[in-house]
């Protein structure tokens, strides 16, 4: 677990911070109400604190001190202060602070205490600095490490267009405009062919008086534009406002693929990519395996704990079955069903994993209201290559009702035998 510094003199200040770091944050937070406690705490667990959020007048450092304090230990560190100081605010970013936030509300302190979020995904983010000039390209490069990006480094259009086919992960590009033999407004409009705006973020700059350059930029694919020179304050609002809007298109994506409830593939997703799974298998003459695995007395179970206590028990399958099955097409179909195509299994195979699965599920005891119990499921497997993927999946729903009317906790597939 993550472990992050808090300084902060003010007993009411610190409370609403409490609160919203036990709340909403996953970390192991320590607290300090001075200078000499922070260093303490630094000196007890050996300086490795992730992030630092630090009050900028404390009793025993009045003039920021602390601020230089945790940089000198290399912590990121967000400022939290009660005035607007703008020369200070200079100052402070030019020391390399990671945001400088001011005490005007509830938001602020929400603000600043959800950069240590935003830090921990930046972690995760490859982002391409592009500009001929080394000095200009080494102080974007900097500015993204202050917040823990993972920094990539191009001298020209053709040189980053190379380094995004060596590192397809890259999320956001920055570029100057001008450099020699590829600009960066023809690299921006070169890689807009490739992909869309929510696949690459870019990002133009320039330091050149022509307005409308924002605005040729922008008309040819550039999600933002930056007139240089630029405050650091100015180039992190644009460019996590950019991944922001990135992250919440990726959650809706994933969302319109999944099930509501159990964060499984749902049934329209499934069939649109079993028919391209079905497909290859038929070229290449392998077996394409379909199961059908439904919950023995799960009305049962809706009628002693509710709604809510089924639904609880879904999830627990659904993680279960996520775990087990997670390398082959799962999903859950309706209700208490779930389908799993497992290309590459022949028949036998494909009932000696459903079977082992059907085990490990009836072993997994799962709490509902205070009480704990295991869950069983019935399968049907089949192998059978049909006319459509539609004809398989009723053959394996007749061999579910075979282990249904054999008692359940049964795993039925070709040769019709049922496997417990």
């Amino acid at each position: 677990m993550k472990r992050i510094l808090i300084v902060e003199d003010s007993e009411m200040v610190m409370r609403v911070l409490r609160h919203l770091i036990q709340n909403t944050l996953p970390y192991e937070a320590f607290y300090a109400a001075s200078l000499a406690e922070a260093k303490a705490l630094c000196e007890a667990q050996g300086d490795e604190f992730f992030a630092a959020l630090v009050d900028l007048n404390l009793p025993d450092a009045p003039d920021g001190e602390v601020v230089d304090f945790t940089l000198s230990k290399k912590i990121p560190t967000i400022v939290l202060t009660g005035s607007y100081d703008e020369q200070r605010r200079e100052q402070l970013f030019n020391k390399g602070i990671v945001d400088y936030v001011t005490k005007e509300g509830r938001y602020a302190y929400s603000k600043a205490v959800g950069m240590f979020e935003r830090l921990e995904k930046n972690q995760q983010i490859k982002v391409l600095v592009v500009d001929d000039s080394d000095m200009s390209r080494k102080y974007v490069a900097n500015l993204f490490k202050r917040h823990l990006f993972q920094v990539l480094e191009a001298a020209d259009g053709m040189e980053a267009i190379k380094v995004l086919l060596e590192h397809p992960d890259i999320k956001l590009l920055i570029t100057d405009y001008n450099m020699p033999r590829m600009d960066g407004f023809e690299l921006v409009k070169n890689l807009r062919y490739k992909y869309d705006k929510t696949g690459l973020i870019m990002i133009g700059v320039s330091g050149e008086s022509n307005e409308a350059l924002s605005a040729k930029f922008i008309k040819h694919g550039a999600n933002d534009f930056l007139r240089k020179p630029f405050h650091p304050e100015e180039f992190y609002c644009r460019v996590i406002h950019n991944l922001e809007l990135l992250e919440q298109v990726e959650l809706l994506d994933y969302y319109a693929d999944r099930d509501p409830l159990t964060g499984l593939y749902h049934r329209s997703y499934f069939f649109r990519h079993a028919q391209d799974l079905e497909s290859q298998a038929r070229e290449k003459s392998t077996p394409l395996a379909f199961a059908v695995m439904n919950l023995d007395d799960f009305a049962l179970i809706n009628q002693r704990f509710g709604n809510q206590g089924g639904d609880l028990v879904l999830q627990h399958v659904a993680t279960l079955l996520q775990q087990m099955l997670d390398r082959f097409l799962l999903c859950r179909a309706s209700g208490d069903e779930f389908f799993v195509l497992l290309p590459g299994l022949d028949n036998e195979k494909a009932v000696s994993l459903i079977s082992r699965v059907r085990q490990l599920v009836a072993a997994a005891p799962v709490v509902v209201q205070g009480e704990s119990f295991c869950c069983n499921f019935s399968a049907g497997v089949t192998n059978l290559v049909c006319a459509s993927m539609d004809e398989q999946l009723n053959q394996a729903v007749k061999f579910l009702q075979l282990a249904k009317e054999s008692s359940g906790g049964m795993v039925v597939g070709d040769d019709e035998e049922v496997t417990d």
